[in-house]
């Protein structure tokens, strides 16, 4: 009993190894390219640890276009994103979670309901609204819609259900104010589920192409994603200056990541389970 269970614990780390290794691979050929000259691109076959390591690859892409002005708006664009979605969806929550209003559940199943309508069906009611309202070409057009995150509701309502009453009874008793409650209590106790959509709303806004690209036209605004598009060319595309601004690009979710790992592993494993 014991042998069989020494056995399947070996087979299951040498699976999961197997299979970071896999995942790993696609990494390591980032890296290698953008480590190539351009002419070594090409050679057959493969060189996953190039003769001749280079960094003309990231300088290209430093000469190309304002690339730190361009990973600048991104920031600007993506902080601002999450932190108006974690404000406005944990609002959200605890008032459906907490506050008992006459349709309460009704206003929640139909609030989620919006789940299910591709992002792309609201990209033109969206583009209207913000055309009337004068903010095409701004970042405002990009972060406003981050208000409404039916996702982010739904899983800090898991979370705030499963916070026992005792705890903001006692807090009201004392005489803590809504907002005092809902600040003090309420937010330090769904630490690791708003870590786990802060560092996943923060991927969303950091990794999105198209609406920015439908919002800002000013060369000067554009975020990271459209800055690396124009490195693919219409006819030939410069493989290692792409996984250069690539990896690049992705430093500031490796970053956040470890920073909130231990949070982001306990929120995946609370916010969506309970009910």
């Amino acid at each position: 009993m014991i042998r069989k269970r020494h056995l399947s614990t070996t087979g299951y780390y040498v699976v999961s190894i197997l299979l970071a290794v896999v995942a790993m691979i696609p990494f390591l050929w980032m890296i290698s390219t953008s480590l190539k000259s351009r002419g070594a691109l090409m050679s057959i076959p493969i060189e996953w640890i190039p003769d001749e390591p280079t960094l003309d690859a990231y300088r290209e892409v430093f000469s190309r276009f304002p690339f730190m002005r361009t990973i600048g708006n991104s920031l600007l664009v993506s902080i601002s994103f999450t932190l108006i979605t974690l404000i406005s969806a944990s609002m959200a929550a605890f008032a459906f979670a907490k506050i008992r209003f006459r349709g309460s559940d009704v206003i929640l199943k139909l609030y989620l309901a919006m789940m299910m309508i591709p992002t792309q069906v609201t990209m033109i009611p969206l583009f209207i609204i913000m055309n009337r309202l004068g903010l095409i070409d701004s970042y405002a057009s990009v972060i406003l819609p981050s208000i409404f995150k039916p996702f982010a509701v739904f899983m800090l309502v898991q979370q705030m259900k499963s916070i026992p009453n005792d705890y903001l009874d006692a807090a009201r008793v004392d005489g803590a104010g809504i907002f005092h409650v809902y600040g003090r209590i309420a937010m330090p106790l769904c630490a690791p589920t708003l870590a786990t959509l802060a560092v996943t709303t923060f991927m969303e806004s950091w990794n999105d192409y198209l609406w920015p690209l439908l919002m800002l036209t000013d060369r000067n605004k554009m975020t990271l994603p459209i800055a690396l598009s124009t490195l693919n060319g219409q006819y030939n595309t410069e493989y290692n200056v792409l996984m250069a601004g690539s990896l690049i690009s992705m430093i500031p979710i490796i970053i956040i990541y470890l920073c909130a790992q231990k949070q982001f592993k306990n929120g995946l494993m609370a916010g969506g389970i309970k009910g």
